[in-house]
């Protein structure tokens, strides 16, 4: 094993394609402390170039394999999720960090491998997962603690976006496209996080022509309540979140995923609003986190544990799988 990065010197990042993800990484990138960008690859090398010089990135990878023997410490993982899987579980077996961007993977089976691969090789593995480091949520959190409606026992949250164009990924079964992949691991994340683990699921929606889920509505129950999630393709609504307890309710509003407001309502009508703006696109946060778990040496994420990704992928396959929706090898 290489030693971790010490705290005086920046974490270097590889990031592997270059597209919408990655480059609200690199905007939030900039504004974390101790680390740079330092290598890119994709396969449409004239993206990965303009990529570069729009972000200032040293190095244009020619292959994957050079990008994996670059001088990096970290890689972020940005491709479609139908490859998720095998590039972390190749970054990884290169002795390089990986944070994914979410789903992490196409199904649990695909999931464990990844984990094995990370147990293996001693190397931190997150998925991304970026609404807890948020200062809203976590302001929200405190504000609970501080002046509590009780134990939440009730989730409602969801998004639905029409105006997604055909080309985009989502479309698309072989890149591991659907609503329930692209939008649902926001959704079964706030589910667990308030409502703890897996119980059962039922689903309903369609799928489309193109074998993704064009609606699914899926309501989960946990060991400590339940939730009503959606996610769609064809219809819009506005992505905001309720959490229902005994003693009130907060309203997270949209885009609740990139949270900057909040309500909290108390039996009697009393209100208090929580404001907390982000910075630098959001994504900093969370990239933060995870280049303080690198300097640790830590292994595993205690605010996205493997097991939170785990439980995570086991309701979105659940899900997939009531609809009837298989993506290619699966």
């Amino acid at each position: 094993m290489t030693p971790s990065p010490q705290s005086s010197q920046p974490i270097r990042w590889g990031v592997l394609g270059p597209g919408r993800a990655a480059a609200r990484f690199a905007e939030g990138l900039s504004a974390v402390p101790g680390a740079a960008l330092s290598a890119v690859w994709g396969r449409n090398a004239e993206n990965a170039r303009a990529y570069a010089l729009r972000f200032g990135v040293p190095l244009v990878a020619e292959s994957l394999q050079a990008l994996l023997a670059s001088n990096t410490d970290a890689i972020y993982v940005a491709t479609h999720p139908d490859t998720h899987a095998e590039l972390c579980i190749q970054a990884l077996l290169a002795g390089k960090h990986v944070l994914c961007e979410k789903p992490a993977a196409l199904n649990v089976r695909q999931l464990t491998a990844v984990l094995e691969a990370a147990h293996r090789v001693g190397r931190l593995f997150m998925e991304a997962m970026k609404p807890p480091f948020f200062p809203l949520y976590r302001r929200l959190r405190s504000h609970l603690a501080a002046d509590p409606i009780g134990p939440v026992g009730y989730v409602r949250a969801g998004h639905a976006d029409a105006t997604l164009p055909p080309e985009y990924p989502l479309h698309f079964a072989e890149l591991g496209g659907g609503g329930v992949m692209g939008i649902g691991p926001y959704e079964a994340f706030l589910a667990l996080d308030w409502l703890g683990p897996l119980v059962r699921v039922q689903t309903m929606g369609r799928v489309a022509a193109s074998g993704v889920d064009s609606l699914a509505l899926f309501q989960t129950e946990h060991e400590r309540g339940m939730a009503q999630l959606h996610t769609g393709l064809d219809l819009l609504s506005r992505g905001d979140a309720l959490l229902a307890a005994p003693r009130g309710y907060v309203l997270l509003h949209a885009n609740w995923w990139n949270p900057a407001r909040a309500t909290v309502h108390y039996t009697g009508g009393r209100t208090v609003e929580l404001h907390e703006p982000f910075t630098a696109g959001g994504f900093n946060y969370e990239t933060a986190h995870f280049c303080a778990l690198v300097r640790q040496g830590s292994l595993e994420s205690p605010e996205i544990s493997h097991a939170t990704s785990l439980a995570m992928a086991e309701m979105l396959e659940t899900v997939r799988t009531q609809l009837g929706v298989r993506f290619p090898g699966e």
